[in-house]
């Protein structure tokens, strides 16, 4: 696994085990599985409504909470700032845990920076290592920094070869936050694994198409948090550490970008 430092001298994990519509006991099976496969970022929200299975997920994984770094996010029903201080209180009691790695606010709320003032209190008082937003523009990102005492650290967006955001990252990069991206396999919106030019960059490498498109974003400094309820799946998302695209290879790939989100969501 490679790590990268945070604004705030936080590693946070390249590769993280997203659980978007993962849950009940079969969730929480999957997440035990992510775990004894290696990942040790797991990204979850409230919105998900499964902070809890992963949770005792890290229980039973018997892992030391220290080599962990548990990610949620705070959405509609927390925005404001008194409402967030109970979120976060909320999060912390759901995951069983005594502090998160990485707090997001989910969406560019109206009252986004409310809750962002309780994130930095929090910040602050060591139950939030690391704050960030997600979801977040351009001209959003750039509107809600001027009023932040503490810059975000990350901000995770839909990012994947046809939409990759690489504009959004070099703004974000001049100010120290880092792009996380969710999304990486389109979610069924295009069907990435059959691109016969990832197959055929893939075959050069012994990888799969899937594994070129995470080391593509990852490649470019993105990091990532695929999904999946297949064990064998998780081994091949995480392992993109033993090879290296070329120039030419990531110049070809650079030709998906179409510029337009595939879930309308800015």
């Amino acid at each position: 696994m490679e790590y990268l430092r945070l604004n705030n001298g936080v590693r946070m994990p390249m590769v993280g085990f997203g659980t978007w519509d993962i849950r009940g006991k079969k969730g929480k099976a999957c997440i035990l599985e992510a775990l004894e496969v290696g990942y040790r970022l797991i990204d979850t929200a409230q919105m998900y409504d499964n902070e809890d299975i992963v949770g005792e997920a890290i229980k039973e994984s018997g892992i030391d909470r220290k080599e962990l770094f548990i990610t949620t996010k705070l959405h509609q029903p927390w925005a404001s700032y008194s409402k967030a201080k109970k979120g976060i209180e909320q999060s912390l009691i759901n995951l069983k845990t005594d502090y998160i790695d990485l707090l997001l606010i989910h969406e560019p709320y109206e009252n986004a920076l409310e809750m962002y003032q309780a994130f930095q209190k929090a910040s602050q008082s060591g139950t939030v290592r690391a704050i960030g937003i997600s979801n977040f523009n351009i001209a959003k990102y750039e509107s809600f920094i001027q009023h932040c005492n503490i810059l975000p650290a990350v901000n995770q967006v839909e990012s994947h070869i046809y939409y990759p955001q690489f504009d959004l990252k070099a703004v974000m990069a001049q100010h120290g936050t880092q792009m996380q991206a969710w999304g990486s396999f389109t979610e069924g919106r295009k069907d990435i694994f059959k691109e016969a030019l990832l197959i055929e960059i893939g075959a050069k490498y012994h990888k799969s198409a899937a594994q070129v498109a995470l080391r593509y974003l990852v490649q470019n400094k993105v990091a990532v948090i695929p999904k999946s309820a297949h064990k064998d799946r998780m081994k091949e998302n995480i392992d993109i550490f033993d090879f290296e695209l070329s120039s030419e290879d990531m110049d070809q790939i650079r030709t998906f970008d179409t510029g337009s989100s595939l879930f309308r969501w800015y």
